[in-house]
Formats: C-alpha cells, structure tokens, sequence
C-alpha cells in the first residue's frame, strides 16, 4: 500500500478511539485512525447519553486536559441535568441525553479540524511485530501499514457473538461485523484473553408511546454543561420519561427464560453486574413487583426512543409481548429487539500505568479491551493511550494519574491492580479522595499539568488561570469584609439559621449549611455590586469559592491523607523483583505481586489479597 510509516495507528473509531487519535495528534504525532466505517465514530451504540454518577467528572476531566468529549456533549445535547444536586458537591454529576446522530457527526467534524491526523476505512486484521515492539498492522485490504506505537480500541468487535433468544450470529454490533484473528495472534504472543458480555435494550418508535401515562423527566433550568470553554448552551431541551414493570411483565419475560442464552449457558461471558439485563433483574431481586425504567430520545428530529432498564437477549417476541404490558406502551412498535454481545477482552493486569503492555513495546489498549464499560471510561483510556504513546515516542516518561489527582487516575490504577472479573463501571464509591475529584474543580487539577504536555491549548490554559484568580479574590474579599445584623438577619430568619447579634465576616455566615453564596449576593448589596450572577463564569467562580470555604477543613483532611498515602507511590519496586524470594510474604501474596508486578508500594498495597503486614515487609526489604 501506498502509506507512509506513521508515528502512532490507532485502531477503532468508538469513544476510546477518538479520544487517542485526537490526543495523539494535538501533541504534534502523525496519526492515523483506521476504522471500519467512517460514518460511526464515537458512536452511542448503547445509551444516547453522556456523563452520570461519576462517569460527569471524568467527561469533565477529559475536558480539562483537552480531550473532545465534553465539547461534542455541549454542542448535541438535547438534555442536561446535574445528578445529586441535593448532596454535597462531592457527589454532584453532570449528565446529559445527546442526538446520537449528531453526536457522532460532530465528533467527526473535530477530528477532521484536528492536524497530524490521518483516517482510513479498513478492518484491523493483525499487528506487524519484530522481537518485542510493535512496527505496525495488517488491514483486510491486504496492506501494511508501518507505525512505532499502535492504540488498540477494538471495543467489542473482537469474536463478538450477538445473541437475540436461541439465535446467535457473528457481529461487533447489530448490522457490523465481528473481527476474528485478531485475538489469536495476540494469544500467540502470549497475552491472556477472556469474554465478558454486554447488552442493550429495544428501541421504540416514540410515534406509538402514550406519555400521558408516564412521569415527565424534564431537564434542569439551568443548563451548566461539560466543558469549561465551550460557550455553546442549549436554549429548550427535550423530556425523558419515567416507567415502571410490573408483576404481568415479569411473568411474560420469564416465559421466554427458557429460550435465554443467558440462563441456558450460551452465554460464557460475565454480564455487567450494575447494569443487569431486565431477565437477571427479574431473577436476582424475585421479592420486587416493579423496576423503574427511563424513556429516553434518541435526538432532536428522530422519533426513536432507548427504553434504559429494559436490555434483554430474550426472543424478540417475548421482548414485544412483555414490552406491550409495560402502562404507556400498549400498542408500541419498536425498530429493533434488544441484543446481547459477547466479545474477548485483555485482563488489564497485562499492561502499565501508562496503558502500554507489558509484553510488547509501543502496543497500547484502551476501552472494552480493557475490560470495562461506559463511554466515558473508554475515552479517557484513549485519551491518556494517546498522551503516552506521543510521550513514548519523544523519550519523556508516561503520565500517571494518581488517585488522588483524578477518576482517570482511579479507574486505570483499579484495572491494573485489581483486574476485571466483570465489565468495570466507574462510581464515586471507587474513589478515597471524592471531595477532590469535585466535577466543578477538574479543571484546577489537570489543565496546568495538560498543558505543560502540550495537549491543553492557551486558550484553556488562560481561561483556567482567569478563574482560578476570581475564586482567589472572591475568596479573598469574603474572608476580608464583614455583613451586619441590618443586612442580613432578614435572609438569616427565612432560612431558618439564627440571627447575628454584630458584625460578621462573611466567610463565617456562609459556613451555615442553610446558606449558599447566591443568596447572601442577592442581599448584600457590596457583593451584588461586585458580582454579576448572570454571568456564567462569574457564576462558577461563585461555586467553587463557597465549596472551598464551606469544606475547607474536610478538604485539608483529604489533602494530608493523600499525601501520606502517595508516600507509598514514590516507593519504586525493581521490575525485576523476585517477589517468591521473600519467604515472610504468605504464599498467596507472593503469587499475586508476581502477577501482579506492581512498580510501586502504593500499587501493592491496592492488589486484593495483599495485607499491610506484608506492604510493611517489602518496605523493611527496601529500606524503609
């Protein structure tokens, strides 16, 4: 073929795929994207949706560094919500519903913008390897394409087996093909492969839905977003729907149990366990006469809604008949029955921190090859794949997240030191430092550090230091004057808080939980003057000055434990230690830091299995 040798090929086209490409190709390295069908990146095969519990603060970590997600949800969102606004700004979450179709459209009209970066349709057949390092890959159009590092996000296209009631064919997803060969020659090398499975639900022709009989989901009035530089906001937004099961449909879905590969073994591949098909769900919580189920669209001009809750593998029929007794959609028709997918998948103890494997230099995996779930998971894989495939080639160390630095950080440290038994979900329950990863505060931990990289444009980078010098003078000028009795027992006595008897700095009336900053703006006339709330960085600036100064003292906790902990990060391992050496170790962990084969002690101490009293003898063996 006619190419000339790339620095980086990045294989698949999905939410991982374009994350690395663009990544890659910002920080100056010669990419090229290959993927079976253009016209699919960053597809929604799944749920039109992104962000969520958890899964909002990595979108916007990816935008914080530069990455494009957060600026396509901005621009094809038809919904936004920001989830558990009524806990504390640890556990908020920006969510969106997206047009799916432009949502792919757009992603392609960035990467198109975006220089050094090169595309090819073609199907991945192989990789091109001498010794241990990668030199390219092998396309079904019979060509060689050389590369010095290859990103492989090959999703779930890998012997990918769709299975719809006792049907079963070959596919990637419903309509595309499956890749085989692939995951041979990889096992040949000597990697481990396994299966996992995943599902999705059937999708309804909204034209035949009866909403009188749901509960509207409408979005919030104020629409904050993902990214921090996006200016677009959408003026009107569309509802999602709530609906419930109920005992009549549980006992239609289970007369097809019989006929589900799921419960008759055709299934080997382990289902996500936090977002189970509505079969298991029947299954495992018998004793509940109802689930709830989300009724989303699909787009602004498409009648197309996903029906979340409701994935099944069971015989279209059934999945029909039951849906039909669901109240609201009596005469529903749908445009295609749910599916299962079953697809092969690396275990991720197989690479570094850095993403690249242990086995074969400037090969990196990202996404469901991984193991895990979630748009957003995969592109924030992609996204650090790309970063340290272009440092790789530079000779300048791999970027590591640390845990207490981001929820990238966390999910690819669990990957790599706990392993995947089922597909991976990221939540805020995974993270020990949730008052630092604050969604509102992404951009304050990561854009600095993105663009001394080279990834995070100026542009970013001044308008990152443009806030963070607003929150210094809010913060300021807050800690620095005073409200009196006159000015504010009136706001106090509506909230329910007591009143003040003399003056009081303003920084000490907003530590009332009963009191947010908006509101002492809106009665204390030198901080109307000053700030305009209408604004929407000045309203930013606001929120994140009151979160710093409501939790400072939970944040400073949080701060001096993780420090105490990253102690243990700076601790190297030797990567040639021979950890069966060390007797004192019990024979399991012994096993496990073999398998394992942690660079850090930080690292050790997170590997299932793995005690304190046996971190305390490595320590004392290294000198500690």
């Amino acid at each position: 073929m006619y190419f000339e040798p790339y620095d980086i090929i990045v294989v698949g086209a999905g939410h991982a795929g374009c994350e690395a490409a663009a990544a890659a190709s910002n920080m100056g390295s010669k990419v090229l994207l290959i993927t079976m069908d253009l016209r699919l990146m960053a597809s929604m095969s799944c749920n039109p949706a992104m962000g969520g519990i958890a899964k909002g603060q990595i979108v916007r970590e990816i935008d914080a560094m530069g990455g494009y997600s957060g600026v396509v949800s901005d621009r094809t969102m038809i919904q936004f919500r920001m989830l558990n606004k009524s806990k504390g700004p640890a556990m908020w979450s920006p969510r969106c519903q997206s047009d799916k179709m432009m949502f792919s459209a757009e992603w392609r009209s960035l990467l198109e913008k975006t220089p050094h970066l090169d595309f090819w349709q073609d199907t991945v057949t192989g990789l091109i390897i001498k010794g241990d390092q990668v030199k390219g890959v092998k396309t079904m159009m019979g060509g060689e394409i050389g590369s010095k590092a290859v990103i492989l996000t090959n999703g779930t296209f890998l012997n990918g087996l769709i299975h719809i009631g006792e049907q079963h064919f070959s596919g990637g997803r419903m309509g595309e093909v499956a890749v085989h060969g692939f995951t041979e020659q990889l096992k040949e090398i000597g990697f481990e492969a396994k299966r996992l499975k995943t599902g999705t639900p059937v999708r309804i022709d909204g034209r035949t839905i009866d909403f009188s009989k749901l509960i509207e989901q409408k979005g919030d009035d104020e629409v904050v977003g993902f990214s921090y530089t996006e200016p677009f906001r959408i003026t009107k937004q569309r509802s999602c729907w709530i609906a419930h099961t109920s005992l009549k449909v549980h006992e239609t879905l289970r007369k097809g149990f019989k006929h589900s590969p799921m419960f008759n073994g055709r299934i080997q591949g382990v289902g996500p366990r936090y977002c189970p098909s509505i079969e298991d769900k029947i299954e495992r919580f018998a004793g509940k006469d109802s689930h709830q189920l989300f009724v989303e669209p699909e787009g602004w001009t498409t009648e197309e809604y996903y029906l979340n809750g409701f994935s099944s593998s069971l015989p279209d029929y059934i999945q029909y008949e039951a849906l039909r007794q669901i109240e609201g959609f009596e005469n529903a028709k749908i445009f295609r029955p749910g599916y299962a997918i079953e697809y092969d998948y690396f275990p991720p103890e197989q690479l570094h921190h850095s993403l690249e494997t242990r086995l074969i230099h400037g090969l990196y995996f990202a996404g469901q090859i991984n193991g895990t779930t979630g748009y957003e998971e995969a592109a924030c894989q992609g996204m650090m794949a790309g970063i340290n495939a272009s440092l790789m080639l530079k000779d300048e160390k791999p970027l590591v997240l640390s845990r207490s630095e981001a929820y990238i950080g966390v999910l690819i440290d669990d990957l790599i030191t706990k392993g995947v038994d089922e597909p991976y979900r990221m939540f805020t329950s995974r993270a020990e430092y949730r008052i630092l990863l604050r969604q509102d505060n992404a951009d304050t931990r990561l854009t600095e550090m993105s663009h001394k990289l080279g990834l995070a444009k100026d542009e970013r980078y001044q308008h990152y230091s443009r806030k963070k010098e607003k929150v210094a003078e809010i913060m300021e000028f807050l800690q620095e004057n005073h409200v009196y009795p006159d000015q504010i027992n009136g706001l106090l006595e509506e909230k329910g808080s007591s009143a003040i008897d003399q003056k009081t700095r303003m920084s000490y009336i907003l530590l009332r939980p009963q009191l947010d900053l908006f509101d002492l703006v809106k009665h204390v006339e030198s901080l109307a003057e000053r700030y305009d709330t209408t604004d929407r960085f000045i309203r930013e600036c606001l929120e994140e000055a009151e979160i710093l100064i409501k939790y400072d003292s939970y944040i400073q906790k949080e701060n001096e434990l993780a420090d105490k902990l990253n102690r243990l990060e700076n601790v190297k391992l030797p990567s040639d230690f021979d950890f069966q050496s060390l007797q004192s170790l019990s024979y399991e962990s012994r096993e496990k830091l073999n398998q394992y084969k942690p660079e850090t002690l930080g690292q050790a101490s997170r590997i299932s299995g793995i005690s304190p009293a046996d971190i305390n003898v490595l320590a004392i063996f290294l000198g500690r």
